[in-house]
């Protein structure tokens, strides 16, 4: 099902999960200029919500870069990064990743998305996080994925819930968001409660 090596080199894995409105599929260069027009035009809707971007965060070399240690990630099982696009027209509308993979007696990983402003509140987002959930449990043999988000980002909190999640904690100084150590609500969802819900 995933295949890593194209003429020798590394290649995105082919992976391609389809769901009724989106699908989703490793990032290749070739998106490169419409993630960085999407992540440009919706910059102020993102950076609340996300790490501090550096200062070539658009830039093609630092996409290129990402890029590649995303291909090795999937290599050494690590983490699973995906692009996501609506399939009536093809459009990118964001990203969703499962990470921080842990094996042995844990099977755990972590999720993350976000989605460009203009597709924000249309529902692609909660298709692609039970489309990647479905894979983390049933290709990847995970037994619990978690989640965190702000605890003032309802949107979030929402489609956590919608899909299966459910809160487990709160945990205080978690990760730093915009330049400060923020609190976040704890989610998680695990593979013997979980139903792929009808959205």
């Amino acid at each position: 099902m995933i295949g890593f090596l194209r003429g020798g080199l590394m290649g995105a894995p082919a992976v391609r999960l389809q769901g009724r409105r989106v699908h989703l599929r490793p990032p290749m260069p070739k998106d490169w200029k419409e993630w960085a027009e999407l992540r440009g035009r919706s910059r102020a809707f993102l950076t609340p919500w996300e790490p501090t971007w550096p200062a070539d965060a658009l830039a093609r070399d630092a996409f290129l870069r990402r890029t590649r240690r995303q291909i090795q990630e999937w290599r050494d099982d690590e983490a699973y990064s995906l692009l996501v696009f609506e399939n009536q027209k093809g459009a990118l509308v964001g990203g969703i990743g499962l990470s921080n993979v842990r094996r042995g007696v844990a099977q755990t990983a972590t999720l993350g998305y976000w989605v460009g402003e203009p597709f924000a509140r249309h529902g692609f987002t909660a298709e692609a996080a039970a489309l990647i959930a479905e894979f983390g449990f049933e290709q990847l043999g995970l037994h619990r994925i978690e989640a965190a988000c702000l605890p003032t980002n309802l949107p979030s909190r929402g489609l956590l819930e919608k899909v299966g999640f459910l809160q487990e904690g709160y945990a205080r100084g978690y990760l730093r968001i915009d330049g400060a150590w923020r609190d976040h609500v704890l989610y998680a969802a695990l593979r013997e409660d979980w139903r792929r819900p009808l959205l």
